[in-house]
């Protein structure tokens, strides 16, 4: 059998996938202190998403991320879907640490204290990247 993704493609998209998908199944049943906490961040730094009730927000976010987590995980979802998901979802995530105030030294990219449960997302953007560059340059790209 075939699948349409390359085994060097694996170790990204499992990590990535599970961490993803770990997070969204947490947020599922957010209690009201976390649902409040995570809008507030979303909307300081996206303010469209105000429009949206705050459980309405964290429940699409968290059906976002297990549907994100389980496309990286399953090895029947080519690739290059799969990578742009995460690129456009890890993209989000380093706009809210770049736009967030607090989350970054005065002048710097380089996190404070408090940032750097954000700027860890860097990685996952990174890894989509290299997904999808290696997809990108491949033959047959898968």
């Amino acid at each position: 059998m075939d699948l349409p993704i390359k085994l060097r493609h694996l170790p990204g998209r499992i990590v990535t996938g599970a961490f993803i998908l770990n997070a969204g199944l947490n947020k599922r049943h957010a209690d009201e202190g976390t649902v409040a906490q995570l809008h507030g961040m979303a909307t300081g730094t996206y303010p469209f998403l105000g429009k949206v009730p705050p459980p309405l927000f964290v429940k699409l976010l968290s059906t976002a991320e297990i549907t994100l987590g389980a496309a990286l995980l399953l090895p029947l979802i080519p690739t290059a879907p799969a990578a742009t998901g995460l690129a456009a979802f890890s993209a989000g995530l380093v706009g809210l640490y770049l736009r967030t105030p607090g989350m970054r030294q005065d002048g710097s990219v380089s996190p404070t204290p408090q940032g750097l449960v954000l700027a860890k997302d860097v990685w996952m953007l990174g890894i989509a990247l290299g997904l999808l560059a290696d997809v990108l340059t491949s033959n047959d790209r898968r």
